[in-house]
């Protein structure tokens, strides 16, 4: 396994705990029969509001007004390992890779239902105030919160 973001694949694997599974839909696949290369992002994205809702961490929603926080993501890369086809049924992984002040990095791992993976991804998501749109720090207990999941 080829990506920066993995070191030794083998312990980087083994911390992952929280899992969605989705089964590849017709609609999500390409004119050569697998799955299109922008459907990974969009799991990615439901992992992680999961994963976050599984952790108590509330998504506010930007047009409240009082919020001074939401989670922007300010990069995000798949690395594609295996083809994946209409139907088969996928588990995407998500952990905590690193807190900082203001962001945290997570990363994905997907395996299809032969335990074979099929790609991996990593992103950065950035608390953000809603109103100016420059970064804002994560509160200490959700740092402490998240810094407890890290194992890398």
């Amino acid at each position: 396994m080829k990506a920066n973001y993995i070191g030794d694949f083998q312990e980087w694997a083994k911390d992952f705990a929280f899992f969605i599974e989705v089964r590849v839909r017709f609609s999500e696949t390409d004119m050569y029969g697998h799955m299109n290369n922008t459907v990974s992002f969009t799991y990615f994205e439901q992992a992680r509001i999961d994963y976050f809702r599984h952790l108590g961490i509330l998504m506010p929603s930007a047009i409240d007004e009082h919020v001074e926080g939401i989670p922007i993501v300010a990069d995000l890369q798949c690395d594609y390992v295996k083809q994946v086809f209409f139907d088969d049924v996928l588990r995407i992984y998500t952990k905590v890779a690193t807190v900082g002040n203001s962001s945290l990095d997570i990363h994905y791992l997907a395996k299809n239902q032969h335990d074979e993976v099929c790609f991996t991804g990593r992103g950065t998501v950035v608390q953000m105030n809603p109103r100016t749109g420059k970064s804002v720090p994560l509160s200490e207990e959700v740092k402490t919160q998240l810094a407890s999941l890290v194992f890398i």
